[in-house]
């Protein structure tokens, strides 16, 4: 029972500071929901760069409009590649059989990825794709090693190069230490962060689209409490003018 136990703690121990390792490596991906700017821009992007392999089932086209302040026309045209219907989920394009010859098995549906994993590491994990010839897709990713997927943003970010440090002690294998663009994009630096930053805004969004009316609602809310707290003191007041 205490070898169990202790087999258990210890598990436990190494889980928190494998997660406490990754989280001091992420950047703070500075989402909006209340940007409705980039979540348009983030829509637009995600369609273009990420609905080709995975999937939204999660969201409908008709909601994306509702909440995004777009048309069905404009969703319908600039965002639906796939012949879907308004009112239906954002599935992917990608047939399940050439997924399993590419990668091995069905991307990941990530309606819930930012939810899960957090704003913060989908922003770096999109930022930390470097070229890699041992790979079989030749893209690695010093956020999540080992990653079965290319860069999608490669076009934007340009190529970009893992920087070595000393090999590790236990496993002689190179550390990545940092990373640089040798080859630069279509964006400079600054312009590649804001797309990367739109499309996690996006994913926030799509894992809890019901966070944009609550925003909006939190505020009446807190003007009706401050409204009843006032109202409540007036009757206070006037209830203990009397028993005085």
């Amino acid at each position: 029972m205490f070898v169990r136990f202790a087999t258990f703690a210890a598990a436990l121990l190494v889980s928190a500071s494998s997660l406490a390792a990754t989280e001091g490596n992420l950047q703070h991906a500075g989402v909006d929901l209340g940007d409705q700017g980039s979540l348009q821009r983030g829509a637009k992007l995600y369609m273009n760069y990420c609905s080709g392999c995975h999937s939204l089932k999660y969201l409908r086209y008709s909601r994306i409009a509702e909440d995004l302040g777009l048309t069905e026309d404009e969703v319908m045209e600039n965002l639906n590649f796939t012949g879907a219907k308004f009112g239906e989920q954002v599935q992917v394009a990608m047939p399940e059989a050439h997924a399993t010859e590419w990668f091995g098995k069905m991307p990941p549906d990530l309606s819930l990825i930012a939810r899960s994993r957090g704003s913060d590491w989908v922003y770096t994990y999109l930022k930390s794709f470097y070229l890699d010839e041992s790979r079989p897709l030749g893209w690695n990713n010093k956020l999540f090693p080992n990653a079965s997927m290319p860069n999608p943003l490669w076009q934007l970010q340009g190529m970009q190069h893992a920087v070595y440090g000393e090999p590790d002690a236990a496993t002689g294998d190179p550390v990545v230490v940092g990373l640089e663009v040798t080859q630069p994009g279509s964006l400079d630096p600054q312009a590649f962060d804001q797309s990367v930053r739109d499309i996690t805004t996006f994913l926030e969004y799509a894992g809890e689209p019901a966070a944009l009316k609550r925003q909006s609602m939190g505020v009446w809310v807190v003007l009706f409490l401050a409204l009843l707290t006032f109202l409540l003191y007036l009757v206070k007041t006037e209830y203990w003018r009397d028993v005085k």
